[in-house]
């Protein structure tokens, strides 16, 4: 690893609970930003960065929270509402907020960036390493692809979850996910 100053972007906290507690047990001087503009509706997104800060506090993270500005994933976003989960719309939304988090990391002298947000049965990890490595070229700052579901972290990450008694959400995150699972609930019926 070798990183003594890490910056971490979070989606939740199920998803980072085992990457921070790894990272922090590790020595890491860990600090999780939470920038999630796709989240919807803005109780969702309270609820989700409450928690994630909770965790963090817990664990002996630092926690950061970029402003919630659904109005510019909108735009991001715009003409990809069709797409399917882990389709165009995941790859635009991933750059923006890795965009944002590379920004954040060189701003704030991090050494380098990782990120949590292939961690969720949702979302595809090298869909998200992609991104991240489109992010690391335009802004500059080194981006670690580390699997967080792998070397034991996932059955960490149950652990942790059923520990501390985690809220965890149906769905990814945005509106066209949370329709998605909704459409699946009603079918299931």
């Amino acid at each position: 690893m070798g990183y003594k100053k890490l910056l971490v972007l979070s989606c939740c906290a199920p998803c980072s609970c085992a990457a921070i507690k790894h990272l922090v047990d590790s020595g890491v001087a860990v600090t999780v930003l939470f920038y999630n503009p796709n989240i919807y509706p803005q109780q969702e997104y309270e609820k989700r960065r409450d928690e994630q800060a909770r965790v963090c506090d817990f664990l002996g993270a630092s926690f950061v929270e970029l402003p919630y500005e659904p109005e510019a994933w909108n735009k991001v976003v715009c003409g990809l509402e069709s797409e399917p989960e882990r389709g165009k719309r995941c790859g635009a939304c991933f750059l923006m907020r890795l965009m944002k988090a590379q920004e954040y990391a060189k701003a704030h002298n991090f050494e380098a960036l990782t990120s949590v947000l292939g961690v969720s049965r949702y979302k595809d990890l090298n869909q998200v390493n992609a991104a991240a490595r489109l992010a690391w070229a335009y802004v500059g700052k080194p981006y670690w692809a580390k699997d967080w579901r792998k070397d034991g972290l996932e059955d960490l990450r149950r652990a942790l979850i059923k520990e501390f008694n985690m809220y965890q959400q149906t769905y990814c995150g945005c509106k066209y996910s949370l329709a998605a699972a909704q459409k699946r609930k009603v079918e299931k019926k």
